[in-house]
């Protein structure tokens, strides 16, 4: 019976992965609630932590912040609305990545159409999307450096539009990474060609947010001077 006593309290032992567990629920449980410390030392619970909203240094944290943001979407009618009135928008999205693409489907149910660009490696904005353009392709150091012509990518995308599209919307990413005259023309190119539509990944927020072009580009600053 000695012998079966170690053996037994082996069984009862708690797998190694279940106590890492709960180590990490007590630190964070314990992390949680030091924000919610009085001066004397004692919790408190605050009106607005019952009801379902956490004041954190100024700002207020929703329900919406912990089911999902994906499953919340009041501000599409808002989205479908600034992106007919100012035509080009700079978005920020946050860095974990997928909110944009609840915003994107929204604008295909519409009826528009895509063009996805990057900012790293367009060139001038205004040579690869309104004009003939050279492109050198890739070589080994052997071959002769080569140029070839490509059509203007917004012109050669609207001609290939149907006839029942709303519209094309130039979706461009990393355009961070652009400068003011070339946000500024991106601005402008819904007035050069009508049916475009403009976004612009210009960074990232804690939320899923946009604002005018225009505005981020300094055009509206220039135009009231």
């Amino acid at each position: 019976m000695a012998a079966a006593a170690p053996c037994l309290q082996l069984q009862n032992r708690a797998p190694a992965w279940l106590n890492c567990q709960r180590r990490s629920s007590n630190s964070s449980r314990r992390a949680m609630t030091m924000g919610f410390r009085t001066a004397n030392g004692h919790s408190k619970t605050s009106k607005s932590k019952r009801c379902g909203l956490v004041k954190c240094s100024g700002s207020e944290i929703g329900i919406g912040d912990f089911i999902g943001g994906d499953l919340l979407r009041f501000d599409l009618g808002r989205w479908l609305s600034d992106v007919e009135e100012h035509k080009a928008l700079a978005i920020y999205a946050p860095h974990e990545g997928g909110y944009e693409g609840r915003y994107l489907t929204r604008l295909r149910y519409q009826g528009y159409y895509f063009l996805d660009l990057t900012a790293r490696g367009l060139g001038d904005p205004e040579t690869t999307l309104t004009k003939i353009h050279p492109v050198c392709p890739a070589h080994v150091g052997k071959q002769p450096i080569a140029r070839w012509y490509f059509p203007p990518e917004v012109d050669y995308r609207l001609q290939a539009l149907p006839p029942d599209a709303k519209g094309l919307v130039v979706w461009i990413i990393e355009a961070k990474v652009l400068s003011n005259s070339e946000l500024q023309f991106l601005a402008l190119l819904p007035t050069l060609r009508p049916k475009v539509r403009v976004i612009a990944e210009c960074g990232n927020w804690r939320k899923f947010m946009w604002k005018p072009l225009k505005e981020i580009s300094g055009l509206t600053a220039e135009e009231g001077a």
